[in-house]
């Protein structure tokens, strides 16, 4: 039934194109007016208003008083590191319930007091980040319809007080709404893939770009990659971007496209098709990183009848979260990269925590976290 509902809504939205104005036509536009109020000049013979005393402020600083070492100065070094932590059973379903003793956080290898911990369910921050291209996107091509099946399936599934935003990349990345919780801003902005300008698809670029953006906002953000994976023509290299993308401490979740033609190439014979494989399954392995390390998930469906299923963990990771807080031990200012490591252990053993289902047996689990975040510079 759900399959039906994206369907529908996939035809709605290729049915709107041809009423459409071009996308190069779109986009704000700035306006300048007259309108506003000038200062009056005052007349020649009129006599200056006469001065007035300078209003005295006990927070002005004394000339003479740095040099008497009067002057206070205050420094802090307290440091506040958060961690929003999703528990996975081997189905990708969220793990509830428990309880704070049994979390453990390591700062590259050293053990923290958690000072603050809670489970919460909170509204979401979405930038979805969309792959299209001329190379795997073209008009009413096989790409171009599973993409927009995934786009428009995943907006469906977002809540009244979540936050999307919708950018497409090639060449160059275009943002086509910005955040806000009006769902029909974000389908009239999808409503404009439809011919791509390009054939070159910079993942790299469009990904720090977007988690460089989102980096001050506040509560559960994410970015949801729906691509290919294959980088043609970034500025930067998978490293950079790698290290990018874990200082920005946004999570990454990504959809693989094109799962169904990657199976029919590797049936194909000859070395055009053997390296081309080969890209896709390097293409895949990156996309899994920068899930991993940014403390999001990777998805590779084979079939559109996954996207339901797939759909609903996103949001159980993304919205259902356990939210640890600590003071890490470590209070040098270097600006360097510190790994975290999030545990579940058994206090009175010290071993990892067994986690049973209803029967009683016990069950694989994954944590999902950030790989770590960057320390703060001194301030002179």
């Amino acid at each position: 039934m759900r399959q039906r509902i994206y369907i529908g809504a996939l035809g709605l939205a290729i049915a709107g194109f041809c009423s459409l104005p071009l996308a190069g036509q779109d986009g704000p536009q700035s306006q300048s007016t007259d309108s506003v109020a000038k200062p009056k000049k005052p007349a020649a013979d009129e006599p200056p208003p006469p001065e007035k005393a300078p209003i005295p402020s006990e927070f002005k600083k004394p000339k003479d008083a740095a040099a008497a070492g009067d002057v206070p100065t205050f420094r802090t070094s307290a440091t506040t590191v958060s961690v929003d932590v999703a528990v996975m059973d081997d189905h990708n379903r969220f793990i509830p319930k428990i309880p704070q003793g049994n979390f453990r956080i390591l700062e590259d290898g050293v053990p923290q007091q958690v000072t603050q911990f809670g489970q919460s369910e909170a509204p979401m921050t979405i930038c979805m980040l969309i792959e299209f291209s001329g190379r795997f996107q073209a008009y009413w091509s096989r790409g171009w319809q599973e993409t927009l099946m995934a786009s428009y399936g995943f907006l469906e599934t977002l809540k009244p007080d979540d936050n999307v935003a919708v950018v497409a990349y090639d060449l160059r990345t275009t943002i086509l709404s910005d955040f806000s919780p009006d769902k029909r801003q974000a389908e009239e902005a999808m409503a404009r893939l439809r011919i791509p300008g390009f054939s070159e698809s910079n993942v790299f670029d469009a990904l720090t770009d977007m988690a460089d953006r989102m980096t001050a906002i506040e509560g559960r953000k994410a970015i949801l990659l729906i691509a290919s994976g294959l980088d043609t023509f970034s500025k930067i290299t998978f490293d950079k971007a790698r290290r990018s993308l874990q200082e920005s401490g946004v999570p990454i979740y990504t959809i693989s496209t094109l799962q169904i033609s990657r199976i029919m190439l590797e049936s194909m014979q000859g070395m055009g098709a053997q390296m081309m494989n080969m890209d896709f399954l390097q293409a895949d392995n990156e996309m899994k990183t920068f899930s991993k390390e940014s403390g999001g998930l990777s998805f590779f469906p084979r079939f559109p009848g996954e996207y339901p299923q797939i759909f609903r963990q996103i949001e159980q990771a993304l919205r259902e979260q356990y939210s640890l807080s600590y003071h890490p031990t470590n209070l040098t200012h270097d600006g360097k990269f510190r790994r975290i490591k999030v545990e579940l252990v058994d206090p009175s053993t010290n071993q990892p925590l067994r986690v049973t289902d209803a029967k009683g047996k016990p069950m694989k689990y994954q944590i999902v976290a950030k790989a770590g975040y960057k320390a703060p510079r001194e301030v002179d």
